[in-house]
């Protein structure tokens, strides 16, 4: 039996896991919520997003916890450079002395859009190509074509000076006017860093800058440093209701 352990905020990385599980009857489990170790299944596939050439907090976080028998291919995506992110997640794995068979890499369209907002139409030409990649991939793994880095990672500084200071995004978020308490933000936070107190939306200072609350509110309520002229987005092919939640 095959499992998908995957992390998402906007739907990029539950596509992909979707697709899996349509290949290889996997089951799919979203990790902030998932307490196992992986000895569950003979496969694991962990999909994830790239975050500053690196691992998101919840991805670091489960790989220690993950027993080193159960074979695990991994399949990033990435939005604007991948680096040595592949190569980063491997030696990671190797520390924790897990049975990283293959690691593969995707570009998705861009959901840090705090300081650019790609336009639409490139967007979308990013979503027709990786259809194809994804594939291509499946079919690598069915047929057992594994692949592993091999360059050296270069951007492990970088990326732990960035991860230092993703907790400091909590901060900058706030709600305006348009909010209407409905709590989904607090509810869909992988770190329990939102809460409604008195009335009112706070942030603390446990942020994984993963954007999902920014993104999703349903009235596009909260906003970065006061300003409101970021575009949101979501992978138009998923359900948003599902990002999250174990299939």
């Amino acid at each position: 039996m095959t499992g998908v352990l995957y992390f998402s905020s906007t739907g990029n990385s539950l596509y992909i896991a979707k697709k899996i599980k349509e290949k290889f009857n996997s089951q799919v489990r979203y990790i902030p919520k998932y307490n196992g170790d992986g000895s569950e299944f003979e496969t694991i596939f962990i999909v994830t997003p790239v975050y500053s050439f690196g691992l998101p907090v919840p991805v670091s976080d489960i790989l220690p916890k993950l027993n080193g028998k159960t074979e695990i291919i991994v399949i990033q995506n990435y939005g604007g450079m991948k680096g040595n992110a592949d190569r980063l997640f491997y030696e990671y794995a190797l520390g924790y002395n897990l049975n990283i068979r293959s690691v593969y890499a995707i570009k998705m369209p861009e959901n840090f859009t705090l300081v650019m907002s790609p336009p639409h139409f490139y967007s979308n030409r990013i979503l027709q190509t990786a259809d194809k990649r994804i594939a291509e991939i499946l079919d690598a793994i069915e047929n057992k074509r594994y692949v592993l880095p091999k360059n050296k990672s270069t951007r492990e500084k970088t990326y732990l000076k960035n991860r230092n200071n993703w907790h400091l995004i909590g901060g900058r978020f706030s709600t305006n006017d348009k909010c209407i308490k409905c709590n989904k933000c607090v509810n869909l936070c992988p770190a329990d860093n939102i809460s409604l107190v008195k009335g009112e939306i706070k942030f603390a200072d446990k942020c994984v800058a993963c954007l999902g609350c920014f993104h999703r509110c349903p009235q596009n309520a909260i906003i970065y440093k006061n300003k409101d002229n970021k575009k949101r987005y979501l992978n138009p092919n998923v359900v948003e209701t599902e990002i999250g939640k174990d299939l």
